[in-house]
């Protein structure tokens, strides 16, 4: 494996802007059902802020990583690229190999003390996810809250996992003195296409129940409805079910992201329609034709949709904190009257 590859610079040719070298590596297996087939490449990381490449779309510039690889081993996550870098399959490797930053906390909380720094927002979770199932044993993240708290400094977090209610006091203290935004990612809520698209994540209800609980502690949550997925969860049936759900879990907000297929995730997610659903996989390839992103009256229309359904079911600002009561559709068989998917191609 390429460890001196792993930089914060994106200049995976220079060796001492290595984040760690192959020396400071500790591989190990665990036997337990939750851990069988993973595994796990302990490393002291030189550097654990992180600075946004200038051409991202991401609307932040600091993130803090604590894991590479992720277990919920969701096939369409555009972090698998990353693991070309160390030499290690972006397919079942980024699945099952997970790079765990053992210092991340103390090593933050020197960074953050750092005259050099100067206490701007840090995201996490915008890579890979850090309540994944590797942090049930090596517990980084209550020391990372713990330094972010004691800094007063401000970050966001994006999880799928249900784990982040074992930190909910940390998060609590933290919202005491610092901005702290929370997102729990539910892009559907079909358990059939769950167990098949996202196998190794919480189910979205699970997840639900999360944004729910964090409501009740007084930290509003927003949920990111991503990904919408072509042909599979953007029909208007489907979609109204998940924002449903979604505003009856007492969610701030709720934002849509479509599928997007970069290098890397592309082809593994491509592998995966093919098997399961082969009948789309020309579909796909004339709409994601132009690149790795859906085409923008399809981002549009999808956005429209989403937007509209919110407004409907009251999710916003002004009820935060309510877990909103949505009356059940009364059961007098079919409405024929429903619209169906439209034709994309």
């Amino acid at each position: 494996m390429r460890w001196e590859n792993l930089t914060d610079s994106g200049d995976h040719s220079r060796a001492d802007a290595a984040l760690f070298g192959a020396d400071a590596v500790t591989t190990r297996t665990f036997d337990t059902p939750e851990f069988r087939g993973i595994t796990f490449h302990e490393i002291r990381a030189r550097s654990i802020i992180n600075r946004v490449p200038g051409a991202s779309r991401m609307p932040f510039e600091w993130t803090v990583n604590p894991y590479r690889g992720c277990s919920h081993a969701c096939v369409y996550c555009f972090a698998r690229k990353t693991h070309s870098y160390l030499d290690l399959d972006t397919g079942l490797g980024f699945d099952s190999q997970i790079v765990v930053k053992t210092n991340a906390p103390e090593l933050l909380r020197r960074q953050l003390g750092s005259r050099r720094w100067q206490g701007e927002h840090i995201a996490m979770g915008t890579n890979v996810d850090c309540y994944q199932r590797a942090e049930g044993r090596y517990r980084l993240m209550p020391g990372i809250l713990a330094a972010l708290r004691d800094h007063a400094n401000p970050f966001s977090i994006l999880t799928k996992g249900t784990l982040i209610l074992r930190d909910l006091d940390l998060l609590t203290q933290a919202a005491e003195v610092t901005d702290v935004g929370i997102s729990v990612s539910v892009g559907f809520t079909d358990t059939e296409l769950w167990r098949t698209v996202e196998p190794g994540t919480p189910a979205p209800e699970r997840r639900l129940e999360v944004v729910r609980a964090l409501g009740e502690r007084g930290i509003g949550c927003g949920v990111l409805m991503a990904p919408v997925i072509p042909f599979l969860s953007d029909q208007p049936d489907r979609l109204r079910a998940t924002v449903r759900a979604i505003a009856a879990s007492g969610a701030t907000s709720v934002t849509p992201l479509v599928l997007h297929l970069r290098p890397g995730a592309r082809e593994w997610f491509m592998a995966w329609l093919n098997h399961h659903h082969p009948y789309l996989v020309r579909r796909y390839e004339r709409l994601y034709a132009d690149g790795s992103y859906a085409p923008k009256w399809y981002q549009r229309r999808i956005t429209r949709q989403v937007h509209e359904l919110a407004q409907e079911y009251g999710i916003g600002p002004s009820r935060a904190q309510m877990p909103r009561r949505i009356p059940q559709p009364e059961q007098t068989g079919p409405d024929l009257s429903e619209p169906t998917q439209l034709s994309l191609i």
